[in-house]
């Protein structure tokens, strides 16, 4: 079943006040190309050719910057008027990703992983394949959803932003959903409204037994959403462990 991508790059970005006023958080500079490069890149070089990037009022910015994508590609832009939460973003790119698998990319996070293979793996299989999780080793893992295991490693719940973390998994925000997701979406809106969270879908495959957890081990993410990070993103780029280009090479 073929994977599409959502890129979520909405919201006020409120964490890098003032840039932010005069530009989209994902066109700010990570060294020498903006930061949605290097998220475009990850979902190019993992194969994906249908891409829908949810933003907010610089929209335009983007849609200049990124253009009609390559040939085999397909690229929608959203206008996400107001940043109403989540399930609104999403729900903005319903209509050209449903009787699909999905990457759901949070446009603030940058990784060195490569999912070409994953997302093979996810796209081939036979069977509704659940959700893969993107996690990694966090020395202070409290800012971030955290990973409980079983005695086995097998993923059981995910505790948001605990003051005591049953593991140091932190969970990114790039991840893999079957073609269930909204239908799960519809559900965790319907308990929670405007308190839906992409956490209440991650929470409900782990619930059913259905979540993957993809360790980065020796690879890493970094969420570029504050000044600090966008430094460390920037300097991770100066030093070539981070890609922005859309072919392996």
């Amino acid at each position: 079943m073929k994977v599409k991508a959502i890129l979520l790059a909405g919201g006020h970005g409120s964490r890098l006040y003032p840039f932010t006023k005069y530009t989209q958080k994902t066109l700010l500079p990570l060294h020498q190309r903006p930061v949605i490069d290097y998220a475009l890149g990850t979902i190019r070089r993992a194969g994906i050719k249908d891409i829908t990037i949810v933003s907010n009022h610089f929209i335009g910015q983007i849609a200049k910057h990124v253009g009609a994508g390559f040939p085999d590609e397909r690229i929608h832009y959203v206008l996400e008027e107001e940043p109403t939460g989540v399930a609104d973003a999403l729900n903005l790119a319903r209509v050209y990703n449903e009787d699909c698998r999905l990457l759901v990319y949070f446009s603030d996070n940058i990784t060195t992983v490569e999912l070409d293979v994953e997302i093979g793996k996810f796209s081939a299989s036979n069977e509704s394949p659940g959700c893969v999780l993107l996690a990694r080793e966090e020395e202070h893992p409290e800012a971030f959803g955290v990973a409980v295991l079983d005695e086995k490693g097998v993923v059981v719940d995910i505790v948001e932003k605990p003051e005591n973390p049953p593991s140091n998994l932190a969970i990114g925000g790039i991840y893999l959903f079957d073609e269930r997701f909204w239908e799960r979406v519809d559900s965790g809106v319907k308990q929670k409204g405007a308190g839906f969270s992409i956490s209440d879908v991650t929470k409900s495959y782990v619930r059913d037994g259905e979540a993957n957890l993809l360790s980065v081990g020796e690879e890493t993410w970094v969420d570029c959403g504050t000044p600090d990070s966008l430094l460390q993103a920037a300097m991770m780029a100066k030093e070539g462990k981070l890609n922005p280009h859309p072919f392996r090479t």
